[in-house]
């Protein structure tokens, strides 16, 4: 399914279309047959009206019966075709029209059903408004969405509906979000904050630089990625696959031999034994078999989707329900990811605005995510920026460089190994058992300062950890801050192991080499950037918080929309609740198909019934219990 085939979608009523109105006529042509038959007892008239019920609800299944002959790939159409015209051969007309009836009946429903994931994704897509208010040259021009470039200016009144992505230039209001997060707890946006197309806009008056085209909106991107999702296939559907390519052919041998034996070495009578051959061809087509996996995997694809959850593959949801340990970076996956000066503490006789001021300085010549907090700290204050000279970096230590001709040095620990450059080491521990991390400033003879950068831990965390740990999970948390620092975040969050100091490559190795080797299927959670290999490595890899990140939803496997660690959990759940559902539908397709194989042999199921239950009720009833997976909602953590 392909997002033009969804934007094309057009939903129908069930009664209404092209294959209602042969499901009608062929009702009336074989209720016709039947007065003919057993009231008028007109049988040659009434076996007309039998085949014409064949030719017309059955045409496009014989012809594609006929075709898998061609192609040696036999399929469930064939078993149909072959039941239908033996029963005529057999001088059962009314019960090979019946065949081909009930077996198009089926079709129709099965279709219909699985139509729901299509209906999902296509209402997804209409919440986005078709047309936009856009100013151009000083006026506002209401013009279709597609039509609004990048760069443009779109405006949005309160209760209107945000037609692009974008960032806000000019008011402030607060933001319904959930046709992308799936959470309807309105956010607030002001100038500079991003907005996406498709939410509601709720109190307030807004103007919009447009940033992405209606094709590349994150609504759009969403749609395309579970489209593609849902024709993926997951190891058990490729199972079947494979099954069924066996299992049809080796039942036509099986129903030959059926009629064949008991009359040809028996001396049965051979229209009965063709009868019963033709039966168990029936009770036998894999349909219920066949579906029992996909439907179930589309249907819980499309409750992520209306959760916030994006699942790229059938393969990645069947895989997370066998996963025995859980792997978390932690810096914006278990913490917010907002850093923020928390301490700055002088170590010998300079004010501390002069400390900040050097470090702030070096820090201005790095892209470092600590760096950049201590420069925008730095500005707050309204502290000087001075130039440096001589700077170098260090990476995973820090860096080094000279102000007013005096050489500094600011990082971790590793930097200062083989100087002799002493710190107050019980101050320095005090700030790293509270959770915070620890940059130290030196010049070339002594330590000046110690700046301690906090993250806050992400609300609900440590009870995700615990639901997480219930369902059978051991969490581990990756990260590259010192050993202490990790220690009391994992503590604090009840988390069974750590791994601390870490590079991206040692993330990778980590997840890799010791926690597939030891623990088998691994998941991994980060924000889908500075950790992609090791998402990448995992069985399943699962970014946070990628609204806006295209990186982020190209390498996870599974993305959450919005940054809720409980999300996770749903994720769980919603895997084990899809397994549990196949299980079932495969369970009760063999147990039902078996049952009718054993009581067609001795001729107890007639061929109507075969259809009626075996098949099409059997499937009908596959649907619906696969259907329920769709409206599975979050629940929250205890």
């Amino acid at each position: 399914m392909a997002i033009d085939d969804v934007e094309d979608f057009e939903e129908k009523p069930l009664w209404k279309g092209r294959d209602a109105a042969i499901i009608g006529v062929s009702a009336l042509l074989f209720l016709i047959g039947l007065i003919l038959e057993f009231a008028l007892v007109e049988k040659s008239l009434a076996a007309v009206f039998y085949l014409s019920v064949v030719l017309l609800s059955g045409h496009e299944i014989i012809k594609n019966g006929v075709k898998s002959v061609f192609r040696g790939h036999y399929t469930i159409d064939l078993l149909i075709t072959i039941a239908s015209i033996g029963a005529f051969l057999i001088g059962h007309g009314e019960e090979g029209a019946a065949v081909m009836f009930l077996f198009f009946i089926a079709e129709f429903l099965e279709e219909h059903a699985s139509d729901r994931a299509k209906r999902s994704l296509h209402s997804l897509l209409k919440m986005a408004p078709q047309t936009a208010t856009v100013r151009r040259d000083g006026k506002e021009v209401t013009v279709h969405s597609h039509e609004v470039g990048v760069g443009e200016t779109v405006i949005v009144r309160p209760g209107g509906k945000i037609p692009l992505d974008g960032v806000v230039v000019k008011g402030r209001s607060s933001v319904n979000q959930a046709p992308i997060t799936g959470e309807s707890v309105p956010v607030s946006k002001e100038v500079g904050g991003t907005v996406f197309a498709a939410t509601i806009n709720m109190d307030g008056y807004l103007e919009i630089n447009v940033t992405k085209g209606s094709g590349d909106t994150v609504l759009s991107r969403i749609i395309k990625l579970v489209s593609e999702a849902q024709k993926q296939k997951s190891e058990s559907e490729k199972f079947i696959d494979r099954f069924a390519r066996v299992y049809t052919p080796a039942v036509i041998v099986l129903a030959i031999g059926v009629a064949v034996v008991p009359t040809f070495i028996f001396g049965m009578p051979l229209e009965t034994w063709i009868y019963r051959a033709l039966v168990l061809l029936v009770v036998s087509c894999p349909c219920a078999l066949a579906i029992s996996t996909p439907v179930s995997m589309v249907s819980a694809i499309t409750s992520g989707a209306k959760n916030g959850v994006l699942v790229k593959g059938s393969s990645y949801l069947e895989s997370l329900g066998k996963i025995k340990a859980i792997a978390f970076d932690k810096t914006g996956t278990l913490t917010e990811g907002r850093l923020e000066v928390s301490d700055v503490i002088v170590t010998n006789n300079l004010p501390p605005k002069e400390v900040l001021s050097i470090a702030a300085s070096l820090e201005s010549h790095s892209e470092h995510p600590i760096a950049t907090t201590i420069v925008e700290k730095a500005r707050k204050e309204g502290v000087e920026l001075r130039q440096v000279t001589g700077f170098r970096s260090e990476p995973g230590k820090g860096i080094i460089g000279s102000v007013k001709g005096e050489k500094y040095s600011i990082g971790s620990r590793k930097l200062f190994n083989g100087q002799e450059v002493r710190f107050p080491e019980d101050e320095a521990a005090r700030l790293e058992d509270e959770g915070k991390t620890v940059v130290l400033v030196a010049n070339e003879r002594e330590s000046i300062g110690i700046i301690a950068v906090s993250d806050k831990v992400r609300e609900g965390a440590a009870k995700v950890v615990k639901a997480l740990k219930e369902r059978g999970a051991r969490v581990e948390m990756l990260t590259g801050d010192n050993e202490r620092v990790a220690k009391a975040i994992a503590t604090r969050l009840g988390i069974d192991e750590y791994h601390a100091e870490l590079m991206p490559e040692d993330k990778l190795r980590i997840v890799g080499d010791e926690l597939i080797g030891k623990y088998g299927a691994v998941a991994m959670v980060g924000d889908g950037v500075n950790d992609a290999p090791a998402l990448a490595r995992a069985d399943v890899g699962i970014a946070m918080g990628v609204m806006g990140s295209d990186v982020a939803l190209e390498n996870a496997d599974i993305a959450l929309m919005k940054d809720d660690l409980s999300r996770l959990v749903y994720l769980i759940d919603l895997s084990k609740k899809t397994s549990g559902v196949v299980k079932q539908n495969i369970v009760a397709a063999i147990l039902v198909k078996g049952g009718f194989a054993l009581f067609a042999i001795p001729g107890f199921v007639p061929l109507w019934l075969a259809v009626a239950v075996g098949d099409m009720g059997l499937s009908l009833a596959v649907i619906l219990n696969a259907m329920r997976l769709s409206n599975i909602k979050p629940e929250a953590v205890k």
